[in-house]
């Protein structure tokens, strides 16, 4: 396994409900030559039994003292053996073709750096919610979008290792929008794009970082905003983001936050007002002054077309005015 063409890099913490299923996805790509890198980052519960369940070469396990994704991530990419390396998440699941695909466009078009792609999205009961479409999917669309919006699913991407070391890896201070951080800077240099296929399950389930973030404090987004804007943060405040995450880390925030989002995307993307409406009672019972899920309740007995036309307007606006 020494000149593996693909490392697919896999952090994972407290992961075992969802961890096999994930590398049983990876070991049934269609394409063959790469390696299963898990960087199992101190779990406390039976992530690393589930793990060593399997009996495959082409798994490599590296077990740390528990330090959070982005140090995690940084010894990875020492690490992985690849010339490309294939970010997934343990709760997630690849679609057999996945790495055939991204491998296939980046060889053919060596000037690409990163090439990610559209995801379909599942709740933690394994029930379909929507498919993601990325803001850009050109290397020009993505160029213009990038600070509005993060570019890329993170699980998703694959990339050259080199061009991510080159710019510094992953930012230990950059709590929760690393990926984010990342790619600011790797864009300047390089070239990406999104395929128009989806080659991705994403897992929501409560403890999703990405779930969490859409309801962290305004000075949370002050203190990401002005990081990405500058494209630097200092370890002071990432301090403050890490204090921030702490504070906020609890059941009422994250069930909340989850359920939230899944109103929203049976609302928005997937029109289905009945299961909106269901979510929303959800949010309600663990953030009853939650004055937005009073107006997702409202705007769910509204013709689809006005609530796409409501959609619309708030993205277009969020996009005028930068992060």
């Amino acid at each position: 396994m020494s000149n593996v063409k693909v490392t697919v890099l896999m952090p994972a913490y407290n992961a075992a409900k969802y961890i096999a299923e994930a590398i049983h996805s990876v070991l049934s790509q269609t394409f063959t030559d790469f390696e299963l890198l898990i960087m199992e980052d101190g779990s406390t519960d039976e992530t690393v039994a589930e793990i060593r369940k399997f009996d495959d070469p082409r798994i490599r396990l590296i077990e740390c003292v528990h330090q959070g994704i982005a140090p995690v991530l940084n010894q990875g990419l020492k690490e992985a053996k690849g010339f490309y390396v294939a970010r997934f998440d343990a709760d997630d699941i690849c679609y057999p073709d996945r790495l055939e695909e991204q491998y296939k466009f980046s060889t053919a078009n060596p000037a690409y750096c990163i090439v990610g792609c559209d995801a379909d999205y599942y709740d933690m009961n394994d029930n379909y919610v929507f498919t993601y479409r990325p803001p850009g999917h050109t290397n020009e669309e993505i160029q213009k979008t990038k600070m509005n919006t993060c570019p890329f699913i993170h699980s998703g991407v694959l990339y050259k290792k080199q061009a991510i070391l080159h710019a510094g890896g992953y930012n230990i201070h950059a709590h929760t929008f690393e990926d984010h951080f990342l790619w600011m800077k790797v864009l300047k240099e390089c070239k990406a794009c999104n395929l128009s296929q989806t080659l991705l399950k994403v897992r929501l389930h409560p403890g999703s970082v990405t779930v969490d973030e859409k309801w962290r404090s305004k000075r949370f987004g002050e203190l990401k905003n002005a990081a990405l804007q500058k494209n630097s943060i200092r370890e002071k405040e990432g301090n403050e983001l890490l204090q921030l995450l702490k504070d906020q880390n609890t059941r009422k925030i994250k069930q909340g936050a989850y359920y939230a989002l899944l109103a929203k995307k049976y609302l928005w993307d997937n029109h289905q007002p009945g299961k909106a409406r269901q979510n929303i009672r959800k949010v309600l019972w663990f953030q009853p002054a939650d004055v937005k899920s009073y107006l997702l309740w409202l705007f769910s007995f509204f013709p689809k077309r006005v609530i796409r036309k409501i959609y619309n307007l708030s993205r277009n606006a969020k996009h005028n005015t930068g992060l």
